[in-house]
C-alpha cells in the first residue's frame, strides 16, 4: 500500500510522545503495567519482507505504553522537495478494545515540543487498530502546514496527537510581570465566560475605556484567536464608537513583534492620543472598538 521511499533523510528514530488515549478517542482507565507493542500489517497492504522487517526494528526500539494509552513514534523524516516534508511513523495502541480513527490532527513538534507544523490526517484507512499493536503510517506535511519556514533545518522532532485543550490566557511578559495575579484570574474568567469562537476567527473585545486627563483616549482590548495559528499583528487600524454610536476616536497603530499564540487571547491597551480624538466627552457607558477596513 506504501513504500518506505528515498530522499534527503533529516533524522530517524524519535523518541515517542504518548497520551490518553481517552483524550482523543472514547475510554479510559490506565495501568501500572508497561505493555510492548506488536507490529500488525494487513495482509491487503501486499508489503515486502524487507520493509516488515524495517518496521519491525522500529517498533521493537519504541517505548513501551502504559495501558490505555497511544503515540506516534517517529522513524524517519524526509524531504522529497523544498516544499514538502514526508514522516514515517508507528501509530501504537495499548488501548484495551480495537479502536479506529477517521479525521485526526497531528502536529509535528520541535525539541521543545513547540509546534512547527499541524495537519488533519484521514486516517480510516489505517484500518482497525487491535489492542497492543501499531501500525505504520506516512505523514504528508505541505508548505501551508507549517506556522514558520518549511525550509528551515529540522533538528530534533517528534509526532504528536493534537489534544483539544481549552482557550487559554497569553500575556506580554510586560503585562504577567507588572499586573496582580487576581487581575489574571478575573482575565481568565472572562476568556472562559466569552462567545465561544468559530473555527478560524479573530476578533476583539472590549474590556476597559476611559478618557485620559490629557483628552486622549485609552482602551483595553482583549484580542482572541481562535485559529489553530500564532497570528503575529504589525499594524492594527482601530475606530472607536461610544454608545451614541458615533465614531470618537480613529488612529493606526504600529506594533513590534506582537503575536498571539494559537486558541489563546492577549489583552493590549492601545491610547489615541487627543489629536485622533474627535470627541472629548464620549458616553463610554457603552463602546465598541472595530478594524478600519
Amino acid at each position: 500500500m506504501f513504500k518506505l521511499i528515498k530522499g534527503n533523510k533529516i533524522q530517524k528514530e524519535k523518541t515517542s510522545e504518548q497520551v490518553e488515549a481517552s483524550e482523543v478517542i472514547n475510554t479510559s482507565g490506565q495501568g501500572e503495567a508497561r505493555i510492548d507493542t506488536e507490529l500488525s500489517i494487513p495482509q491487503q497492504w501486499n508489503m515486502g519482507d524487507e520493509e516488515r522487517y524495517v518496521y519491525a526494528f522500529h517498533n521493537a526500539q519504541s517505548p513501551k505504553l502504559h495501558k490505555n494509552q497511544i503515540s506516534i513514534h517517529g522513524m524517519e523524516l524526509l524531504r522529497p522537495s523544498e516544499k514538502k516534508i514526508k514522516i514515517t511513523g508507528l501509530i501504537r495502541s495499548s488501548v484495551v478494545q480495537p479502536i479506529q480513527f477517521e479525521d485526526t490532527r497531528i502536529i509535528l513538534a520541535g525539541p521543545d515540543n513547540e509546534v512547527l507544523a499541524r495537519k488533519e490526517f484521514n486516517l480510516n484507512k489505517l484500518g482497525t487498530l487491535q489492542p497492543n499493536s501499531s501500525r505504520p503510517w506516512e505523514f504528508d506535511f505541505d508548505e501551508e502546514d507549517f506556522l514558520g519556514d518549511i525550509t528551515q533545518p529540522i533538528d530534533d522532532w517528534s509526532l504528536l496527537f493534537e489534544i483539544k485543550r481549552e482557550h487559554q490566557l497569553d500575556l506580554e511578559e510586560s503585562w504577567a510581570k507588572s499586573i496582580a495575579p487576581e487581575t489574571q484570574t478575573a482575565l481568565k474568567k472572562i476568556i472562559a465566560d466569552a462567545p465561544e469562537l468559530k473555527p478560524g476567527e479573530v476578533n476583539f473585545m472590549g474590556l476597559s475605556a476611559k478618557v485620559k486627563d490629557d483628552d486622549g483616549l485609552s482602551i483595553t482590548l482583549l484580542i482572541r484567536n481562535g485559529t489553530d495559528k500564532n497570528v503575529n499583528l504589525e499594524k492594527i487600524p482601530l475606530g472607536v464608537k461610544d454608545a451614541t454610536g458615533e465614531e470618537v476616536a480613529r488612529g493606526s497603530f504600529t506594533l513590534e513583534k506582537f503575536q498571539v499564540k494559537a486558541n489563546t487571547s492577549k489583552p493590549w491597551t492601545f491610547v489615541f492620543p487627543k489629536s485622533m480624538v474627535s470627541n472629548k466627552n464620549p458616553d463610554l457607558s457603552k463602546w465598541q472598538a472595530y478594524l478600519i477596513q
